[in-house]
């Protein structure tokens, strides 16, 4: 986007939430919109489980995005009323909202999300996927249908996947942002350590390689990040429930691990600017995932 150069007075800053059902694509629209991966996406549903901030600054405004989880309604233990919170505290205290819903499809899901925005920020309806319409005659009265059940500052239809509409996105973000000095240094894209970066890399290949098969609860836990120059050596355990989930992880011969592995690795490596010595292994801890105390020492807030 190109912008002019503004006086400190005019700069606007302030942070966005993104939030939406799961599967609409709120970790894809945030990485494109930086220009970065720092949200990792995947087809399998709740793969985001953190507030993620993602930074792009410009010379007369930065925007501070935050990928919430989906806001959940199918499991009810620990970890998703966790997710759940998550997404509510992230909606108070953002200056804006982008609420996120998929071209053509609205449903129960949809409208529990829209039931949780405050009325007192600006909301921002984002109708995602909109390339893959059949008949584009019908983003019209789909657009005007969601509208009607609240009153949204804009309408954008955007593919995040294509860059479509996301220059127009910014410009009607940046009409709502304060008038504030940037947070976050010009050159930052996360707020996020690079251990905690490392563990979503490796979440992300996880759910990718092992896909449906592998029950939602298990996480990745970095045991160790260590720095030696630009080498950075980082030992990570995937946590599952049952020994039938580690085998199915591991995968004949351990094939299956070797390659979650070998990507996050070069994940790591272009995220990081460096060579990346990297550790897996599996370890069964039952019920971790309906467990607050063990929530909490896994950095779920």
């Amino acid at each position: 986007m190109t912008t002019e150069t503004t006086s400190a007075d005019n700069f606007r800053c302030g942070y966005i939430a993104i939030v939406g059902r799961p599967n609409v694509g709120k970790s894809t629209l945030m990485n494109t919109l930086i220009g970065a991966k720092v949200s990792i996406t995947s087809r399998k549903a709740q793969t985001t489980r953190h507030r993620i901030t993602g930074i792009q600054t410009y010379d007369d405004a930065q925007f501070i995005y935050v990928d919430t989880p989906g806001f959940q309604t199918r499991h009810a233990n620990a970890l998703n009323k966790t997710l759940n919170k998550t997404v509510t505290n992230t909606l108070i205290s953002a200056d804006v909202i982008l609420f996120v819903v998929e071209a053509g499809t609205f449903g129960p899901a949809d409208q529990q999300v829209l039931d949780l925005l405050p009325t007192d920020a600006p909301v921002i309806l984002v109708i995602n996927k909109s390339d893959r319409a059949k008949d584009k005659a019908t983003l019209m009265p789909f657009a005007q249908q969601v509208a009607s059940r609240f009153n949204f500052a804009a309408i954008v239809p955007v593919s995040a996947k294509l860059r479509f509409q996301l220059d127009g996105l910014e410009k009607e973000l940046k009409k709502f942002l304060p008038e504030n000095e940037a947070i976050f240094g010009p050159d930052d894209i996360t707020d996020r350590s690079e251990r905690f970066m490392a563990s979503e890399i490796v979440r992300e290949k996880l759910f990718r390689f092992v896909g449906d098969e592998l029950p939602y609860t298990s996480t990745v836990l970095i045991e160790k990040f260590e720095q030696e120059g630009d080498l950075r050596r980082v030992f990570a355990a995937i946590l599952v429930e049952r020994d039938t989930h580690k085998s199915m992880i591991i995968g004949n011969k351990g094939v299956r691990l070797k390659e979650v592995s070998t990507q996050a690795r070069l994940d790591m490596e272009k995220l990081f600017g460096g060579p990346v010595y990297l550790e897996i292994w599996v370890k069964v801890k039952s019920g971790w995932a309906d467990n607050e105390a063990g929530l909490r020492a896994y950095g779920y807030e």
